[in-house]
């Protein structure tokens, strides 16, 4: 044996990561989490959901005449005992062959075990690619006493077996491998037994017809073949026990409605892969999904094996509706751990709590104020530290607010019809936790900021309001005033730079000012939007009818099938037909059929996917309609908003939708005490008899007149709750008065410019000519 041939690190390492038929992990002690895609072994996580250490481990079947690799073949099937028992069986069939491998994580310890048998004259082969450090770089790879190891400065892997493992080899990718020892000799002759420092792959035949592999993770390679060692010596019959026992005693308690088999068993699949999501390292963090969108073409750190706060608050929410309390409990424990000193979440980040992407996204800091308020609904006692969570997060609202840096899909700032309606809810739900003339001033801003949600984000007599026979419908953002607002351009990302009307862009996103409590969902201006949306995003499948997120969206494969890699085509997304199904249940209608369309997009072990193939079939590329595409499999957010709508079709009603919100809002849009002119969202018109506040993040004078700066006086600002300022104009200051002409200075320096705000005039209709695109 010898050092690997060609001694170069190799091709550039990619992840093969979404396309998922399952993800299993252990409830006990141990910290590893598996994924299974295409029959064989994907990521292997450890010792953190946000940290994949394999790459994937692949099933071989080598004969005297030929050699099988399995993944290519796919003809496999996948078995489990119940939809809440992660243990998952794959079994591999030809002509003349049966391989049935049992893929098992050992509840105790950092170790997973494959328990196989081969059936015909074959034996099984494996490969295994380790990204030790969550990337395929600097991996050193070498055998020692009939065992396989990869190792880099902070964790190593042992690759053992209960029986003899022959053919022992250590290579580079792509050029000294095991496939590719398979592909020019048809059976394994390396035998290679160092690779240093690259992207390696460790590779072995198995003795015996069947056997247990055990794959054993830790920070030293000693430490590793401990682990896999005693795996074996305990037994697998006996690890075996514990887990089902773990799994039963979890599953078994939960009482989910089922309506029909195919929902029900898709309920506790979900609520199993919600479960499965939870990191043991770092209690109560949830990545989106233990997958990387498009991973064949990638080799991103972060793919979605990261935190969003909205996605894991909404998995929250899910959890609750499955009786699932003190889960949802320790999300709201990590989230308070990790929250910013200014209140708000880092748009995404490690379960460990760092950072990986830095965008605000106002959301995000709404949600975990609407978890705490559900939690203190239902009766919980308030955890340690949420009063402190909820007022900062309430302060980073109102300084922020109602514009956002990034709306829900991470893409444009501006106030979007989503982030405005989960941010007034946050502000109405928070009064248990502040101060009276904190409670006061949030309360008074939600009303302000709810008076005119359509002002921002409602557009009428538009050409596609025409095309559609409506009056008008909610657009999916308008951008900050400063480029126009609901009259402005919006780019789309993904898309090469292009530019749409914000009055030609819609959503579903309107549909939380009807789960949330703030609109019925009898609103004339509510269903003339659904109309709009049906029209312009829903996409009829094989699966059922699915929702793209808004027109000309970018996010997706090409038409021709190529992978998603910075542009695209925005493709069908099931957890949209969920928020579909959510307003129909709120017109009274049952939304039985959404949840059919998002049961029958999910993958052969019951995950669903971010997105659905919703074109014509691309066989070569594996694209079907109605079926997975290469996006994020699983997606939480996907699961957990099947969860939520097969709950609420039996309640009647959203988890979400928050007592406390619902009855201020429930009967009529209570006018706001105080109007507000912030430079984010001036006020064009005072209706007479208004008190008009202008506010600011900063100390200020502001210099008022009227009428053309008539009688001009000097005003100090002062200081409101939550670190704002602010100046009040009484309804009697301008009582007989057409127009407030207003400046600032900050200090010495005035703002340098002039603002007007028009007195009792009655706006003109805003009346949008054009419908198009721009570059």
């Amino acid at each position: 044996m010898g050092e690997a041939a060609f001694g170069a690190p190799g091709i550039a390492p990619t992840w093969a990561s979404s396309d998922k038929d399952f993800v299993t992990s252990a409830l006990g002690n141990s910290r590893l989490w598996v994924t299974i895609g295409h029959g064989i072994i994907n990521e292997v996580y450890w010792p953190s959901t946000g940290r994949p250490q394999i790459r994937d481990l692949s099933f071989y079947l080598i004969g005297d005449s030929r050699w099988i690799d399995l993944k290519r073949v796919r003809q496999y099937e996948l078995s489990k005992p119940k939809p809440y028992l992660p243990l998952l069986t794959i079994a591999h069939t030809g002509d003349d062959y049966r391989l049935t491998v049992e893929v098992l994580p050992d509840p105790l310890r950092d170790v997973l075990l494959l328990r196989y048998e081969v059936e015909g004259p074959y034996r099984l082969g494996i490969i295994a690619a380790p990204h030790l450090g969550t990337s395929g770089y600097d991996n050193t790879a070498w055998i020692e006493d009939g065992e396989a190891y990869a190792a880099i400065d902070i964790g190593a892997m042992c690759l053992t077996a209960d029986v003899r493992m022959d053919d022992l080899s250590v290579g580079y990718v792509g050029a000294s491998d095991g496939w590719q020892d398979l592909a020019r000799n048809g059976r394994f002759t390396f035998n290679f037994d160092r690779a240093e420092s690259g992207n390696v792959a460790l590779s072995a035949s198995l003795a015996d017809r069947q056997g247990v592999i055990a794959l054993g993770l830790a920070p030293q390679a000693k430490s590793a073949r401990t682990l896999a060692r005693s795996a074996l010596a305990a037994g697998y019959a006996t690890i075996r026990e514990g887990f089902l026992d773990e799994w039963e005693a979890w599953g078994s308690k939960l009482t989910l409605p089922s309506p029909e088999p195919g929902l029900a068993s898709e309920a506790l699949m979900s609520a199993t892969v919600l479960k499965c999501h939870e990191d043991r390292m770092y209690a109560g963090a949830l990545v989106a999904s233990m997958s990387t969108p498009w991973g064949n073409q990638t080799n991103t750190l972060g793919g979605y094996h990261l935190v969003w706060p909205r996605d894991a608050t909404l998995a929250a929410f899910a959890l609750l509706a499955a009786n699932e309390i003190a889960d949802a409990r320790h999300i709201l424990a990590h989230m308070m751990a990790v929250q910013l000193p200014d209140g708000h979440w880092p748009q995404n980040y490690f379960p460990s709590g760092q950072p990986f992407w830095t965008g605000i996204q106002l959301d995000e800091t709404g949600f975990p104020i609407l978890l705490a308020a559900k939690l203190r609904e239902i009766g919980e006692d308030d955890a340690p530290g949420v009063r402190e969570m909820v007022r900062a997060a309430v302060g980073s609202i109102a300084r922020h607010g109602p514009s956002s840096d990034q709306d829900r899909w991470e893409e444009n700032p501006g106030i979007s019809a989503f982030t405005v309606a989960v941010v007034i809810a946050a502000l109405a739900a928070a009064g248990p936790w502040l101060d009276d003339g904190e409670r006061d001033y949030a309360l008074d801003l939600a009303d302000d900021w709810n008076e005119r949600i359509e002002q921002w984000c409602y557009v009428a007599d538009t050409p596609m309001a025409k095309q559609a026979g409506v009056a008008g419908y909610y657009v999916r953002i308008a951008p900050p005033e400063k480029d126009g607002g609901v009259t402005g351009n919006v780019l789309l990302r993904n898309r090469n730079g292009q530019m749409i009307e914000a009055s030609c862009l819609v959503a579903l996103d309107f549909s939380w000012l009807v789960r949330l409590g703030l609109r019925k969902a009898d609103d004339p201006r509510v269903q003339d939007t659904i109309k709009v949306v049906d029209s312009v995003l829903r996409v009829e499948t094989p699966s059922g009818a699915v929702y793209r997120r808004y027109n000309d969206d970018g996010y997706g494969e090409y038409d021709d099938g190529r992978a998603y890699d910075g542009n695209g085509v925005g493709r069908a997304w099931p957890l949209l037909t969920g928020e579909r199904g959510h307003l129909a249940l709120q017109a009274g209608e049952d939304p039985i059929e959404y949840l059919r369309t998002m049961h029958r997009c999910a993958s052969p072990g019951g995950l669903l996917p971010e997105q659905v193939w919703d074109a014509e079939a691309i066989p070569e590329r594996e694209l079907f309609p109605g079926r997975p595409s290469g996006s994020a499999m699983p997606l939480i957010w996907s699961h957990s908003e099947f969860l939520k709508l097969l709950i609420a079709r039996d309640r009647g009603q959203p988890v979400e939708l928050l007592d406390v919100v619902r009855k201020r809002y429930g009967k009529r849009v209570p006018k706001a005490k105080r109007t507000r002119w912030r430079n984010e969202t001036p006020i064009a018109t005072l209706a007479a008899g208004r008190t008009l506040v202008i506010e600011d993040r900063h100390p200020f004078t502001l210099r008022v007149g009227w009428d053309g700066w008539q009688s001009m006086e000097d005003l100090p600002a002062e200081p409101l709750p939550f670190g704002l300022w602010g100046v009040t104009i009484a309804p009697d200051s301008s009582k007989g008065r057409s127009e407030l002409n207003f400046t600032r200075r900050y200090g010495e320096d005035w703002e340098g410019r002039d603002h007007t705000v028009a007195i009792a005039a009655k706006p003109k209709p805003q009346i949008l000519h054009h419908h198009k695109r721009t570059t």
